[in-house]
């Protein structure tokens, strides 16, 4: 990659060597596009107790949205600095596993398109089908130069596999393990997104969400999030994370533990209402271009993650639910989310 201006890949570079030896580093894969290499990396931080719990962080899934890879870079970059002297956040990595893979899809980042290298939507890439009424942006099959193309979803894309593949060695092998996946452009409000994408119906562990999300709202009232199923705004076939869900809950061994994936979608359209004119750039509808907004958005969700990390370290009070617990929240959270 030499003569390149990747700014996120120098910046994660960056930050591997500011880590030293607290951090694993991988290349999870090196991807080819014209006469280069881009490389996935994974960086892991904390216990290798394969029974430990996981919080992994996906960003720069769709190329564009690259603001989600900057966000992930930010926390990375900070915990960084934690490390040089916050014994608590040491403590808690003896008990608890960190998983950054920030730059995803580093094609599609690099030249700022939604795809990848091969013209293919990343997120439309599983071969799990909508069920219901569809748009042309749930994903199609015509032709790679329009946008959503689906690409051969019975050989999914490397960057797809590259994903899948990780989940199900880290997060799958963990009792409790929740995927943040980071994205942007949808709406004036920040979401944060849970299974189904692909259809109106409440998945295995809705119990629990809801158990996360009012614990989540007792401990901040003034969150700035709107937590909600996907298949509320709109359904789309594809999704990777429905495609690991329902590989996960189809394990023998699914009822031993939960795994709960995330999206963080932010809602682009609060920086466009303050400068319509960034609607004229490339970026500008899926990332805040002046940088004072920029730094906001890179502090605005800190919260949000030290609280599922340390949801994760102590599942009690929503991971653990006994058995008319978990049917009340069952209840409730169709009457909430489905009715």
């Amino acid at each position: 990659m030499t003569g390149f201006k990747f700014q996120e890949l120098k910046q994660l570079n960056h930050i591997i060597e500011r880590l030293g030896d607290n951090a694993q580093v991988d290349v999870l894969a090196k991807v080819q596009y014209k006469h280069h290499e881009f490389p996935i990396h994974s960086v892991t931080l904390g216990s290798k107790d394969p029974k430990a719990p996981v919080l992994a962080f996906f960003g720069g899934v769709h190329g564009l949205e690259k603001i989600g890879s900057e966000v992930i870079l930010s926390y990375m970059e900070t915990i960084s600095h934690l490390l040089d002297w916050d014994e608590e956040l040491h403590t808690r990595l003896s008990k608890s596993r960190l998983i950054f893979v920030p730059i995803v899809n580093p094609v599609g980042v690099y030249l700022g398109t939604r795809c990848n290298g091969n013209g293919v939507d990343l997120m439309r890439n599983s071969p799990v089908e909508a069920i219901g009424p569809t748009k042309f942006y749930s994903g199609q099959n015509y032709s790679h130069h329009l946008p959503w193309y689906r690409g051969d979803v019975s050989n999914m894309e490397k960057e797809s596999s590259v994903i899948c593949n990780l989940v199900r060695e880290q997060l799958f092998k963990s009792p409790y393990s929740i995927a943040l996946d980071l994205h942007s452009g949808f709406g004036l409000k920040d979401r944060l997104w849970f299974p189904y994408a692909s259809r109106r119906d409440s998945y295995p562990y809705i119990a629990e969400t809801l158990a996360l999300k009012e614990l989540f709202d007792r401990c901040y009232q003034h969150h700035i999030y709107k937590i909600e199923p996907m298949c509320l705004e709109y359904l789309i076939s594809g999704d990777l994370w429905d495609y690991l869900i329902d590989e996960f809950v189809e394990q023998p061994t699914a009822n031993e533990g939960l795994f709960l994936p995330l999206t963080l979608e932010m809602g682009s359209w609060l920086w466009l209402r303050k400068n319509p004119s960034h609607l004229f750039s490339r970026h500008g509808l899926f990332h805040p271009l002046l940088p004072h907004r920029q730094q906001r958005v890179f502090r605005r969700h800190f919260l949000l993650f030290d609280f599922l990390h340390r949801s994760l370290i102590n599942p009690q009070p929503w991971a653990q639910l006994a058995a008319h617990q978990k049917s009340d929240y069952t209840k409730k959270a169709e009457d909430v989310w489905y009715n």
